[in-house]
């Protein structure tokens, strides 16, 4: 329990926290209490002077006071600049690797194409005299850009497999459960966050289709959680440590998007379990701080935050709803096969390639170069190709012919080759061995479907141009914009995969800062949302989750209809609050593994009294050894004999023992009544009655944060659940909330539902017609 009473060196000796335990957030919360408290006091322990003079201590606990209220706003500060550094460097290093790929600069070997051709407006700077490529032999091009790719993909997932583990993959599923209280110890760590930022270049230049942004968030939390480290109030406090991740992680998608705004919502919507006001504000301020860095670095050359953004100023027209809710029914059904094949593709990774994470980046990257080398949308970066993709026509615009009338059709069939070969390798490929995103690659996907459609349209307006549906265009005036296509594809696909819809419509409009396509953006996510619930699909984070097993319970409330007694361990190591020996203790410690101990009256009752941690039990045996000798026949009192104990100390006293637990107390503990644990016991632990229902115990979880909740009848223990159980009794019973897609019968079960709704709702038509004709 009370882990800041004890001395930091001792108490990291004998909790040795493994992968999967979990924070107790009340007790963390009790703590934090306590020291506001001892704050407090100190704070108005200096007084004035007799004659009410300032005198130094007054004067110095009032700079004190201030120095303390300002850190916070400190150390967020510090952590959004950090990450504003950190994501420029990224992203002017994947710059420069990406194009070495092609060619180099003669001006300077560390200039990238776009930097060595400053002088050529617009994407097509081959004509640039100090860019070199590495060949004019077209196959000797292609060989390079294979053998480059292979080797950016080799040294990246062998830093990975070799020095952090946890560099792999995107972060967030594993963020999300660290926030709600799951360790991981070393994944916020500092060879984590080393080698993510020096991989994740490699990464992104080699060519997989694999984005950054979900990597970026993992290095911002690893660079939050490194710099609170190394403030005492931040690392002896779960909670504030929380909170300074959770800022983190909307400053790791502000850079990743520029959009200060869509990172705050993105931890609201998608991060956190938890959310208050003053989190908002300080993730708000993370991110701004992360912002303003990155912009006065300005790693792009063009003054703004992230490669593609663009300016729409053209209306749109209530006709186009219609290929609006066209790209909405894509996003969610690109979301679904994404989100099914991607699972299946990492039960196959797990059972077979779990010991070749190497082999298979290597294998992917040199497929992912031969197959995209020939098409012109997948040889470029996915940044860079939505850039272009998201483009108007007009003002230069007309990159790799996109907006020539006559290579249209071949256009249009090389966006939907790029769409399908993109989705294939993104199922494939996210989730090897290497940091991976897919972000950016579902956009990707979205970008060159939408302005596929896009094309279609304005191909449909230039041949009927006198057509009813076509009438509200004004003469003379483009009346269709693809790369709003383009735009609104990319948000589909990107709120499919990830089911979030707020954060996506705030970082489209950020992107854009056009205004007026807010309400387009809306209608198509609404449309992806609801295509999503219809076949029953879970953002790809929650799947991840649920496919590692890691403890999370899901934001959704579902109606269980059964009550905690059918889910709550009923066979339980319990210790008596006195009849006990020391080596009673000792035995119960080495023949269980679990994390705490309900303590009961020793009269037979089983009447509750209290609960204790393994790890503080542990510490007390420890350091009353070391204070004073123990005998195997040492009593052990749990609870509290005499009122007038040598201990007797107010109610919440013993929490203010932290950092302060002296040789002579433990004197004092060891007296010759026994060996006194009280000190330590949780008196007041959460317990609910049997017949709670589960779901309202899952709130308590979810709300509360309890490691651990005892169910007792009456005063008397009858079992105890964890997160873990819940989980556990979810996956094995599968109550009914909802058949998945797959439980509908597929596919098939699919169209027969959709059959089934049509003749019904035809039926309905037919019949209310025949009504009214009869009248």
């Amino acid at each position: 329990m009370h882990t800041a009473e004890l001395d930091d060196g001792e108490f990291d000796q004998i909790r040795r926290y493994e992968d999967f335990a979990t924070i107790d957030w009340i007790q963390d919360s009790i703590l934090e209490r306590n020291r506001r408290i001892r704050a407090t006091k100190d704070s108005y322990a200096p007084r004035r002077g007799p004659r009410g003079e300032v005198t130094l201590d007054w004067l110095w606990s009032h700079v004190k006071k201030a120095a303390d209220t300002g850190q916070n706003w400190f150390v967020v500060s510090l952590v959004g600049v950090c990450i504003g550094i950190n994501a420029a460097i990224i992203s002017i290093v994947s710059e420069w690797l990406s194009d070495i790929k092609m060619g180099y600069c003669s001006d300077g070997w560390w200039l990238n194409q776009q930097f060595c051709c400053w002088e050529i407006e617009g994407d097509e700077v081959d004509g640039c005299d100090s860019w070199h490529t590495w060949s004019t032999v077209t196959l000797a091009r292609w060989f390079i850009f294979i053998l480059f790719a292979a080797t950016f993909a080799f040294i990246a997932s062998h830093l990975v497999r070799s020095l952090a583990k946890y560099a792999a993959g995107s972060g967030i599923s594993e963020i999300k459960c660290i926030l709600a209280g799951f360790v991981m110890q070393g994944f916020l760590g500092f060879a984590t966050f080393f080698i993510k930022s020096i991989t994740l270049p490699m990464v992104i230049a080699s060519g997989l289709s694999v984005g950054k942004e979900g990597p970026s968030v993992h290095v911002a939390c690893c660079i939050g959680s490194l710099v609170a480290g190394m403030f005492s109030r931040f690392r002896q406090s779960q909670s504030k440590m929380r909170e300074i991740v959770t800022a983190a992680s909307a400053a790791g998608v502000a850079v990743a998007f520029g959009s200060p705004i869509g990172g705050v919502l993105f931890s609201i919507e998608e991060m956190s379990h938890t959310f208050s006001i003053k989190t908002m504000w300080r993730s708000f301020f993370c991110a701004l701080m992360a912002t303003f860095t990155l912009s006065a670095m300005n790693p792009f050359r063009t003054g703004k935050l992230v490669l593609f953004q663009v300016t729409y100023d053209r209306d749109w027209h209530f006709f186009e709803i219609i290929f609006f809710v066209i790209l909405g029914i894509f996003g969610g059904l690109y979301g679904a096969f994404v989100v099914k094949f991607n699972l299946q593709v990492a039960a196959f990774r797990r059972k077979h390639l779990a010991n070749h994470g190497v082999a298979e980046a290597v294998t992917l990257a040199t497929l992912t170069a031969m197959i995209g080398y020939f098409n012109r949308f997948l040889r470029i970066d996915m940044t860079s190709s939505m850039a272009i993709l998201f483009r108007e026509c007009e003002g230069g615009g007309n990159v790799h012919n996109l907006c020539q009338t006559p290579a249209q059709w071949r256009i249009s069939n090389s966006l939907l080759l790029a769409t399908i070969i993109r989705i294939g390798l993104v199922v494939i490929t996210y989730g090897c061995k290497v940091p991976a995103g897919i972000f950016v690659p579902s956009m990707a996907i979205g970008a060159t479907f939408g302005r596929m459609v896009g094309i279609m349209v304005k191909a449909m307006y230039r041949a009927y141009p006198q057509s009813g549906i076509f009438k509200f265009c004004t003469p003379d005036v483009p009346c269709i914009t693809p790369g709003t296509y383009a735009f609104l594809g990319a948000a589909a696909a990107l709120s499919g995969v990830m089911r979030i819809t707020v954060t996506v419509v705030v970082i489209m409009f950020e992107l854009t800062g056009a205004l007026t396509y807010i309400l387009p953006t809306m209608i198509v996510l609404l449309v992806t949302k609801a295509v999503g619930d219809f076949l029953g699909t879970n953002g790809i984070a929650d799947e991840m989750i649920r496919f590692n097993g890691f403890p999370f319970l899901e934001k959704e409330d579902h109606a269980y209809n059964v009550s905690v007694s059918t889910v709550m361990r009923k066979d339980l190591h319990t210790l008596m609050d006195r009849g006990m020996h020391v080596d009673d203790v000792e035995a119960i410690l080495s023949s269980t593994d679990v994390k705490g101990f309900p303590i009961v009256s020793a009269d037979g009752s089983s009447t509750l009294v209290g609960y204790i941690d393994r790890t503080e039990l542990r510490f007390v045996l420890d350091r009353a050894r070391k204070t004073r000798r123990l005998s195997s026949d040492t009593v052990c009192l749990f609870s509290k004999q005499d009122d007038h104990d040598d201990l007797d100390l107010e109610p919440g006293a013993s929490f203010g023992l932290e950092e302060e637990v002296s040789e002579e107390f433990f004197e004092i503990t060891t007296s010759d009544e026994g060996l006194k644990f009280w000190p330590w016991v949780n008196q007041t632990p959460m317990t609910v009655s049997p017949q709670l229902p589960l779901e309202i115990v899952m709130q308590l979880f979810k709300r509360m944060g309890p490691r651990v909740i005892l169910v007792e009848d009456h005063g008397v223990l009858s079992g105890l659940v964890t997160v873990k159980d819940v989980l556990k009794f979810i996956a094995t019973e599968k109550p009914d909330h909802g058949p998945s897609f797959d439980e509908r019968g597929g596919l098939d079960g699919l169209l027969e539902e959709v059959w089934t709704w049509a003749t019904d709702i035809i039926y309905r038509i037919v019949w209310w017609g025949r009504r009214i004709l009869r009248r």
